[in-house]
């Protein structure tokens, strides 16, 4: 069994990917009964909050006001839905009302980010403002001696904004180590393939000329989260800021949501939902069997790692 994909909580085994399509799976839910969201990005996005929540943060509902704390902001917010999956198992929200509630009049689990529930550091969904904000924060913990991390997710559509690039420069300037920042590169945003609406490539180039730890993997795979956790964690000191550039299949888990710009932002109808929710519970009871695991990126991985030790 492999170790990267298990976590003990509260001395109970858990199951991280069997965890992440169950969290897809009240994503569906929370959908269909607001009507709308976004579920492409919250399935390609989902397996990089379950592992930064679940293996990496020092976050939880128990060291809210531990100023030492990590920090995260969801730059790309209208992933919500993920984010509030993903908080429900972490059990900062409660999932039932979540599902009930979410983009309902009234209700407090709005279509982006709010910072009035728990667990959310900052309102998001005007794209652009998650990197500058997280500079800020990694900034103010340096000079104030944190020892908290800061986090932040960005969709690689949002590279289209300038403030992106602001914030990057600032990053690299302030050698702000402790900082990272994750970029889920699905290739497909609202109007569709990002590389012919606004063409961010070569991306992994921009980030090391701005001074960057540059990682790219794919962000699908808990093994190679696990690994590029390690390398950020290895970073610090270096002076150096973190840039995953993660790989992921917008729609993962769905065979007729996979790499369709279509799935960027609507509802199923209830057959779709019905085949949608068949194939998630399918994905469970596969993971749920014993894995077995070959590391087929071990020369690049090994590469990386004496790249990294040359900064320390």
């Amino acid at each position: 069994v492999i170790a990267f994909i298990y976590i003990y909580i509260g001395g109970i085994k858990v199951n991280l990917e069997a965890l992440s399509f169950e969290c897809r799976q009240n994503v569906l839910d929370m959908i269909m009964e607001g009507r709308a969201g976004h579920i492409g990005g919250d399935f390609s996005v989902m397996d990089i909050l379950i592992t930064l929540y679940f293996k990496q943060m020092n976050i939880s509902p128990d060291n809210l006001d531990d100023p030492d704390r990590d920090l995260f902001v969801m730059s790309k917010g209208h992933s919500v839905e993920a984010y509030y999956a993903v908080l429900a198992a972490k059990c900062f929200l409660p999932m039932e009302e979540v599902i009930e509630k979410f983009s309902k009049f009234g209700s407090p689990y709005i279509g982006h980010p709010n910072n009035k529930l728990p667990g959310i550091e900052m309102n998001s969904g005007s794209l652009g403002h998650g990197l500058p904000v997280c500079v800020g924060m990694a900034l103010a913990n340096k000079m104030d001696g944190k020892t908290g991390r800061v986090y932040t997710v960005m969709g690689d559509g949002e590279l289209a904004e300038g403030s992106v690039w602001e914030g990057a420069m600032s990053a690299g300037n302030y050698k702000l180590d402790n900082l990272c920042i994750m970029v889920d590169v699905n290739g497909l945003q609202i109007d569709g393939p990002t590389r012919e609406v606004m063409n961010s490539e070569p991306l992994d180039k921009k980030m090391d000329a701005f001074g960057f730890n540059t990682i790219v993997c794919n962000g699908n795979s808990f093994a190679e989260l696990e690994q590029a956790f390690k390398m950020f964690d290895l970073s610090h000191g270096s002076g150096k800021p973190t840039c995953f550039l993660l790989r992921t299949t917008k729609g993962l888990g769905v065979s007729y949501m996979q790499n369709a710009v279509d799935w960027h932002g609507k509802a199923p109808n209830d057959e779709e939902y019905a085949q949608a929710m068949d194939e998630l519970r399918a994905v469970v009871r596969r993971s749920e069997a014993v894995h077995t695991y070959e590391p087929h990126h071990a020369l690049e991985w090994e590469a990386a790692y004496q790249k990294m030790r040359t900064f320390l």
